[in-house]
């Protein structure tokens, strides 16, 4: 009994000791270290049984002794009580209990050698639901209290030193004296402890600073749609994170941070005179990070190989979180229905919008979206697997209610408005932080999106930032350089836009580059283009009366609206003008068998998304590759265009994307042969909307340039004469309008036929209102029977073309005109080698001088059987 004793007073000693580096200022003659004594040793005890040598083994032993605590699991093996009131009340003295407990321990376990570096041993306390709040309810009655707060990071600080301990020497009679600094609080000694000393003046000692690693991030509340509060911004908090914690997150990821809740006064906001005293007494919450869980830590595989990290997708976090109820309902919703849950899902997405299936289609495709391959090989170039999104149309088809529908029901869903959106606010912008003076990034709404969906209405409104958004879409990141920071932020975001043409209505007779002013190479990252036009239809018109009338008459009740909407709807109407057998029927609803249909509530369409888009990577079969292969060489053959190939791979990459996600839509794991005719017909949809022309023709020509070709050579050709008469090339807008109505040039409208070539680079603007003729040149072949007019010409750039001239030796230079055509300008061409100088009347010899005769200077690399400007023409043209 007596060497019990001793051995309860030596652990009694030890701890006690351990104590004192938890609890500086402890004193065990006061009844709360008596507490937190008996508590440590309980705690002890624990951690020596079975159950609590699991969590022993669990510590990781790097610079610091970290020990990840899941608290669920804590409480179901751990039935102290006494912990658990104090880590409700005062959450910093139980944690620091514990982690003199588990001190201890490792000291019994382990060589005096391992444990003497050891400092502190850090409790990372996580899985803790009862400590859950929204940041909406954090208020004053929750300081000193732990929390668990869940949102996105928006802002992170670079991580800098701070100093938690160091020593002090007297001035006066050189004695060291130790302090500590909590909460980081810089205090050094107010007077010299030793009897008879009472200096108040000290040296710091540098070199005894013990400092930790420290950052701060600032977190905001995820804006779903059932939560979502109108006209409120959104809440923001400060976390600071110290030691492990740091470098844990970037701007853009959801995290999930457990800490306790702090205040401090903010003397930068302190001001002079009336505002001095007003505002000491205002003070700020933030949060004392003891935990940070990371959505990404638990992120989607990268493809469908990666076996081993389908597991990891599980836990914690809502955003990827399932519970045994949402697995029920999936499994059971994809077994019922079956190859429907696609038209399931497809007509719960914005059910207040009639029609519009391929459309409501791609937006479904794009919400499950593709598999993205090669992210984490360095030796490959990542392939995205997001799906981009355009819908283009007149105004009131319902394009906003259709994106803000997507985003509502996206896992991770952002609405933003083009108008009212800068590039820093789609991007990422660099801040500087008033207390410390550093610059941090601030995530925009493309990082904040990361592995979600970014809706952006009013596309057309916001030219200045579509630059930014380029390297966004295609290469998946945001790379920026400011203030001193470069840095690259991951952006995988699949973008939704909308946008109204020019002029309010879409013109078929112009492309869709003219009707949006949108520039050709962001154009083309949209997987997807859809065109709405508002044309008159008596059947569909009825239909969509009908549907708008009986939302208003059944006040929201789904079944009545559906019953009252297919009252009048006779089978026959079915149709309007399209295959039966087609897909746009086949994702209808049919008026007779789903007159009972009730749409998927948001929620549950978000968690089967989130589930297929964790858990379902499909490969891609033999038989479905040729399909997609046979559509993809079609297209090429028909693309014969001479302004451009619009049809690229990047339109196949298009194709597997978008049947990657019609197979996921199903849960299956290969893309069937039904998949790749379904992705076909609607990839033929979408170009059939870009590129049929006014006529019903398709043009594979009208991806990018401009439209009315003829009459843009008509006109260039009489500006060419006009600046020949003239021997001017600048003309101002007055001349150019002139000489429209002088010709006749039968366009819509002038303004945006001028903007138009100079888009294309036959017009270029020198000033306001002023405009230089571009003039082009070729080489023609004067041995050849085919005469110098246009049709023998064939070009329309700045571009020299060759048309059959053999390069054999000596340069030519043009030096004068010859006799012409009414449109067609000849120049003879003078052989550089002989030493008569360039000018026009020595080198023309013969030829009468007249007053449009001028040296143009142009080099020409090569001869032509004749010599000396017998046989080779330059026939300017447009």
């Amino acid at each position: 009994m007596m060497s019990t004793g001793k051995q309860k007073s030596t652990a009694g000693k030890q701890i006690a000791q351990i104590l004192a580096i938890y609890f500086p200022q402890i004193d065990y003659s006061h009844k709360d270290a008596k507490k937190k004594l008996d508590l440590t040793l309980e705690l002890e005890q624990f951690f020596y049984t079975p159950d609590g040598s699991y969590f022993i083994s669990e510590v990781k032993k790097e610079d610091i002794f970290i020990l990840p605590l899941d608290f669920q699991h804590f409480r179901k093996v751990c039935m102290s009580e006494e912990f658990y009131d104090l880590l409700e009340k005062k959450p910093k003295e139980a944690l620091f209990c514990m982690s003199a407990a588990v001190h201890q321990v490792l000291h019994s376990k382990s060589t005096d050698e391992e444990m003497e570096y050891c400092a502190k041993v850090n409790i990372r306390l996580h899985n803790h639901p009862e400590s859950m709040i929204a940041l909406k309810n954090l208020k004053a009655a929750y300081i000193e209290r732990l929390v668990s707060v869940h949102g996105t990071v928006v802002k992170v600080s670079t991580v800098k030193p701070l100093v938690v301990q160091m020593s002090f020497a007297c001035t006066k009679c050189g004695t060291t004296i130790s302090c500590d600094f909590p909460d980081g609080k810089f205090s050094p000694p107010s007077v010299c402890v030793i009897h008879g000393c009472k200096s108040r003046s000290f040296n710091p000692i540098r070199s005894s600073a013990r400092p930790i690693d420290f950052q701060k991030i600032r977190i905001q509340e995820l804006l779903k749609s059932e939560h979502h509060e109108e006209g409120r911004v959104p809440r923001t908090l400060e976390c600071e994170l110290t030691e492990d914690l740091v470098d844990l997150c970037i701007p853009g990821d959801v995290v999930t941070v457990t800490g306790i809740v702090r205040v401090i006064n903010t003397y930068m906001d302190i001001g002079g005179g009336k505002s001095k005293g007003r505002n000491q007494g205002l003070y700020y919450l933030y949060l004392e990070g003891i935990s940070v869980k990371n959505s990404k830590s638990q992120s989607e595989p990268d493809n469908s190989q990666d076996t081993e990290n389908v597991t990891k997708a599980t836990d914690l976090l809502d955003l990827y979180s399932f519970s045994q109820r949402d697995l029920e309902f999936i499994c059971k919703f994809s077994s019922e229905h079956g190859s429907d849950v696609f038209r399931q899902i497809l007509q719960s997405i914005c059910p207040s919008i009639y029609g519009h299936e391929l459309v409501k289609a791609g937006i479904t495709l794009a919400l499950f979206g593709g598999v993205r391959r090669h992210s984490m090989d360095q030796n490959k170039v990542p392939i995205r697997g997001d799906i981009h999104v355009i819908i283009v149309g007149d105004p009131g088809l319902g394009k906003s209610q259709l994106l803000q529908a997507a985003a509502s029901v996206s896992p991770r869903g952002i609405y933003v408005c083009g108008n009212a959106t800068t590039n820093a606010g789609l991007t990422v912008a660099v801040v500087k932080d008033s207390m410390t003076g550093d610059y941090a990034f601030e995530a925009g709404a493309m990082v904040l999106a990361d592995r979600g969906l970014c809706c952006i209405d009013e596309f057309d409104k916001m030219s200045a930032e579509h630059q930014s958004l380029l390297e966004a879409m295609e290469q998946q990141c945001v790379s920026v350089a400011k203030a001193g920071l470069v840095a690259s932020l991951s952006a995988q975001t699949t973008v939704l836009a909308a946008a109204n043409p020019v002029g309010g209505h879409y013109n078929r007779a112009k492309t869709v580059n003219e009707n949006l002013k949108i520039n050709a190479a962001l154009l083309s990252r949209f997987d997807l283009v859809f065109i709405l036009l508002d044309e008159p239809d008596a059947k569909l018109d009825k239909r969509v009366s009908e549907h708008i009338m009986s939302l208003h008459v059944g006040s929201g009740n789904n079944s009545q609206t559906m019953k009252k909407l297919t009252a009048s709807q006779s089978v026959n109407s079915t149709d309007l003008n399209v295959k039966s057998d087609s897909l746009i029927v086949r994702l209808r609803l049919d008026p007779r068998k789903d007159n009972d249909f009730v749409p998927l509530p948001g929620p549950l369409i978000r968690k089967y998304i989130a589930y297929a888009r964790t858990y379902v990577f499909p490969r891609m079969s033999k038989a479905a590759a040729e399909i997609l292969q046979e559509f993809y060489l079609k297209l090429r053959d028909r693309n014969t265009s001479a302004d451009g190939t619009p049809v690229t791979a990047r339109q196949l990459e298009s194709l597997v994307r978008l049947a990657q996600a019609r197979a996921r839509v199903d849960l299956r794991d290969e893309i069937t042969v039904e998949d790749a005719k379904e992705v076909v017909e609607i990839m033929k949809e979408s170009l059939y909307d870009k590129y049929v022309d006014e006529h019903g023709f398709v043009d594979f020509g009208r991806s990018g340039g401009m439209s009315h070709h003829k009459e843009a050579k008509r006109f260039l050709s009489a500006l060419n004469k006009q600046s020949e008469l003239e021997q001017r090339d600048c003309f101002s807008i007055s001349d150019i309008f002139s000489l429209a109505d002088r010709i006749g040039l039968r366009v819509p409208d002038i303004d945006t036929f001028v903007e138009n070539l100079n888009l294309v680079g036959y017009l270029i603007k020198k000033g306001p209102k002023t405009y230089q003729n571009e003039q082009t040149y070729g080489i023609w072949d004067s041995s050849s029977l085919v005469p110098p007019s246009s049709s023998a010409l064939g070009w329309g750039s700045k571009n020299i073309r060759d048309l059959g001239f053999v390069v054999v030796g000596t340069s030519f230079v043009v030096v004068g005109v010859g006799m012409g055509s009414k449109n067609e300008r000849t120049y003879w061409i003078w052989d550089s080698s002989s030493l008569v100088p360039p000018s026009l009347l020595s080198a023309l010899g013969g030829f009468e001088e007249r007053a449009n005769q001028r040296d143009l200077g142009f080099v020409v690399a090569g001869t032509s059987v004749g010599c000396g400007g017998v046989g080779v023409i330059v026939v300017a043209g447009t």
